[in-house]
């Protein structure tokens, strides 16, 4: 880059941007920021925005069956449209859906603390994937998964009064799902009222899904904006484009950080490798400035879900007297959290999203252009407590040609567990089904053949018994319920259940910032590593926590994450107590790696790779190039001729995650319908 610096435009027509003040729960953390946490609940209660609209929206509940709510994150909506409803002795109970497992209980937790009650009471509660604390609630917290699971034993949902579905503009795969569903139950239950909630959204075109009247008859859906507290914040863009959106970030921050201007800074990067090349190269700039004894020092904070939990504190503290702290961030902080002190927003226009590949049967994950909202949702980090500056690292007429919103998770993702899910709850024909954003049909196409070839569905796409409604009862991807159905036949379920559950966290490693940490990390990661793959290292891990009777000190010396072996373990619990229900005894494989490989390719035989004579590994469907994940256990080892994988990441290049060594025979005993033999392969 040598000497250059961006240069920034101000916008052609608008100079300004009005945030709204708000407070969110964050997915990898517990934190809510609250500005008036010293002051009594009933004073921060009645300082809330939607405190003012309190008797309208009961109003509007009571004359219409769906209210479009559109108000930021933090108005109060999630925490206060229940209570007004329970104050107002609305019958019946009262459910919040939540995007995030980690809102719903935080939610629950803040409610129970507003009304001076218990989670668990008759007040308030929650439920969440393989944890529950709920005892008739009026006010009930849940993730979607749960709702959809609810709606297989109560199509219609008979015990509740009202549904709230919030964040909906973050178009979760279960939050389309869950409005198709309502579509159809509210034109069957008049007295149900549903409240769609969201930051921001299309509200006139979900009010028009929602609204069942004709000419003749009133309407069933309206709309209620909630105006939250407004701090402006200046827009800069880029004269001319800049080859390297991530040196640039770090040229803005150091240019920000050298002028007289105070305020944090927040740096929004695409994923955990640009945040800690982007860490490091300020590191080195705050040495620099601290050898040469300069003033404008700063304190550099990385932000992305496989940080450690001390870590992530590190970014919602205040910095150190004479200090600016520099906080460079995933898009997780784009709205699941709020960091206090943040004035400036460098933005680089750029966010990682997944994307299915239907000729390799997976989702990737690959970097895309933000839509505008994204854009403007990271434009209202800055200026919470007083006005604030974004600079985009990009030109204005490439803001003006992006997309209005990112696509839905439905239309860009696997959808086995959707037709799953849809087939359990008797939708037969898929194709009719009222999404509110059709899926592409090829997806469908694909997701069919997935369960077809899991034997969960039959030739003419009806689920099986009894193997294709257990899978549907599982809150697992349909393969990994298929491997944990089976782990009881090939005598090692103590060991699939394990590698299961670990597979449901994001990672049991913690990834540390520092150069000398991270090759003392790599070698403590070492002793676990097998020639057998990356999900029986997995196992060698657990193992040693357990033998080390759980203990912290053993996770600080091998860099593992305690907090997500904790979670591990409860995971494990509630996937051991469904696997008693139905029958499937726990057996130990007693050190057989062949017979957990075996099971293992059992459920994720579409996801299998050869080693190709020019040195990279090629599905078997499709012939896509992949190549093994540098973090794998496999990386430094020599390399199978045969694999399967979890999943897959995409960078520059495909990249195989979570990997299992497995022999060729195996993919046709155990999936002889998905492959057979030829007379000649080029390997």
């Amino acid at each position: 880059m040598g000497d250059f610096k961006p240069r920034f435009m101000k916008p052609s027509e608008s100079t300004s941007y009005l945030d709204k003040d708000e407070s969110t729960t964050v997915e990898a953390t517990n934190f809510v920021y609250n500005r008036f946490v010293s002051q009594s609940i009933e004073t921060q209660r009645k300082r809330l925005p939607i405190f003012e609209n309190r008797n309208h929206i009961l109003y509007l509940l009571e004359k219409y069956q769906t209210l479009i709510l559109v108000g930021e994150t933090g108005c109060g909506k999630s925490t206060q449209i229940p209570q007004y409803m329970v104050e107002a002795e609305w019958p019946g109970q009262i459910g919040i859906c939540e995007p995030r497992r980690v809102a719903a209980i935080s939610l629950a937790n803040r409610v129970a603390d507003e009304t001076g009650s218990l989670v668990q009471s008759d007040m308030v509660g929650y439920a969440v994937r393989f944890d529950a604390c709920y005892n008739k609630p009026k006010i009930k917290y849940m993730t979607e998964g749960i709702l959809v699971r609810e709606l297989m034993t109560d199509p219609l949902l008979k015990s509740y009064s009202a549904i709230m579905l919030d964040e909906v503009h973050e178009r979760t795969l279960y939050t389309d799902i869950l409005m198709g569903l309502f579509k159809k139950i509210l034109k069957k239950r008049n007295d149900l009222r549903l409240i769609v909630a969201s930051a921001t959204l299309d509200a006139k075109y979900l009010k028009d899904f929602f609204n069942f009247g004709n000419p003749n008859q009133k309407e069933t859906s309206t709309i209620l904006s909630v105006q939250g507290r407004q701090y402006p914040v200046d827009i800069y863009y880029l004269a001319e484009p800049v080859p390297c959106y991530i040196q640039s970030s770090v040229d803005t921050a150091i240019k920000i950080n050298a002028s007289k201007e105070s305020g944090d800074i927040l740096i929004f990067l695409t994923g955990v490798e640009e945040v800690d090349r982007a860490s490091k190269l300020l590191s080195e700039h705050a040495n620099n400035i601290e050898e040469e004894k300069k003033k404008n020092k700063i304190i550099v904070c990385p932000m992305h879900g496989t940080l450690p939990y001390h870590d992530q504190l590190k970014v919602f503290k205040p910095p150190p007297e004479g200090y600016r702290k520099i906080v460079v961030a995933t898009n997780i902080a784009e709205t699941s959290v709020t960091i206090p002190g943040i004035v400036h927003i460098i933005d680089c226009g750029f966010v990682k999203l997944r994307w299915y590949n239907i000729d390799t049967h997976t989702d990737s994950l690959i970097i895309l252009p933000i839509s505008k909202a994204s854009a403007n949702q990271r434009a209202g980090r800055a200026g919470r407590m007083r006005s604030g500056k974004v600079y985009r690292l990009y030109k204005e007429e490439y803001f003006n040609k992006l997309p209005d919103s990112t696509p839905p998770e439905i239309v860009r993702t696997s959808l086995t567990s959707v037709i799953l899910h849809l087939k359990a709850l008797g939708i037969k024909n898929i194709l009719n089904f009222k999404f509110p954003n059709p899926p592409p049909v090829k997806n469908l196409r694909s997701a069919l053949e997935i369960l077809y070839a899991l034997d969960a569905i039959d030739i003419n796409g009806e689920l099986t018994k009894p193997l294709g409604f257990s899978m549907a009862e599982f809150a697992l991807d349909p393969m990994y319920s298929k491997i944990l159905l089976n782990s009881g036949e090939f005598g090692c379920s103590e060991e699939i259940l394990t590698i299961i559950s670990i597979l449901q966290v994001e990672t049991i490693f913690t990834k540390p910032s520092t150069g000398t940490s991270i090759i003392k990390a790599r070698i403590r990661r070492r002793l676990f590593e097998v020639e057998e793959g990356d999900l029986m290292t997995y196992l060698n891990v657990y193992n040693g926590f357990i033998q080390s009777e759980m203990s912290s000190e053993f996770c600080h010396k091998n860099f593992i994450s305690y907090k997500s072996m904790k979670r591990v373990l409860e995971i494990r619990k509630r996937l051991e107590k469904v696997l008693n229900n139905y029958g499937i005894p726990i057996i130990s494989a007693s050190g057989c790696t062949t017979l957990i490989q075996r099971c293992l390719v059992s459920g994720l035989f579409p996801n299998a790779a050869y080693l190709h004579h020019s040195g990279v590994y090629k599905t078997i469907r499709g012939d896509i190039d992949l190549y093994i994940n540098p973090d794998s256990a496999l990386y430094t080892i020599t390399q199978p001729q045969w694999v399967i994988f979890c999943e897959v990441l995409h960078t520059k290049k495909l990249y195989m995650k979570d990997i299992t060594a497995i022999q060729d025979e195996w993919l046709l005993e155990l999936a002889p319908h998905f492959y057979y033999r030829t007379s000649y392969r080029d390997c």
